[in-house]
């Protein structure tokens, strides 16, 4: 890397490090101390909705700040009035995706890797009649996640509604999730399958 572009990535890093978090207070999201950011995360809140980003939380939106890259920036979501992301001290989330219909929450010092998807609804009705256009909150169905302190969500990896994971677990890579997973434990496949427990 030659000087110009070190010099460059600096001047970026700290524009971001004073942009991004006056916007998003703008939209209303409570940020902790020394949250950072690399690149501008997509954040769109639903009116009376809350994102919350603890101390030291890390956003990685651009590909030439993470070994792996990312496919698109961070995506953070409330999709109604009084649903909630919360993201808990010491977190990072490279390019991921959560959006949260009812409660989607990460505890402290997890790891989400490139481009996880978490989501705590199906978006749409399951009913045939009219699904398309059927934007009513009785026919989709949405429960919240929980994902204890200490998690590893390896790359690719989606975890669906309902589901609550435990702390210091770890999901492999391209993983789906659809049922809870116990603390300690390492899981992975679609779906995801119990491997091995965790040395003590």
């Amino acid at each position: 890397m030659n000087l110009i572009t070190r010099i460059y990535l600096k001047l970026l890093k700290e524009w971001w490090q004073l942009y991004v978090p006056f916007r998003l207070r703008a939209m209303g999201v409570l940020l902790g101390k020394d949250v950072r950011f690399y690149g501008m995360p997509i954040v769109r809140m639903t009116k009376g909705s809350t994102i919350r980003l603890g101390d030291r939380v890390v956003l990685c939106s651009d590909s030439r700040f993470t070994d792996l890259g990312v496919n698109h920036p961070v995506v953070l979501r409330t999709l109604r009035c009084d649903s909630k992301i919360l993201i808990g001290n010491d977190s990072g989330i490279s390019g991921g995706s959560i959006c949260a219909a009812i409660s989607v929450e990460l505890g402290k010092e997890c790891l989400l890797g490139a481009n996880v998807t978490i989501a705590d609804t199906d978006f749409h009705a399951i009913k045939p009649e009219a699904r398309r256009f059927n934007g009513n909150p009785q026919d989709i169905s949405s429960s919240a996640v929980c994902i204890g302190d200490n998690v590893f969500i390896g790359t690719g990896s989606v975890v669906l509604k309902g589901v609550t994971i435990g702390m210091n677990s770890i999901i492999g890579a391209r993983s789906v999730v659809t049922k809870d997973i116990p603390e300690n434990e390492i899981f992975a496949g679609n779906p995801a399958q119990f491997l091995r427990k965790l040395n003590a």
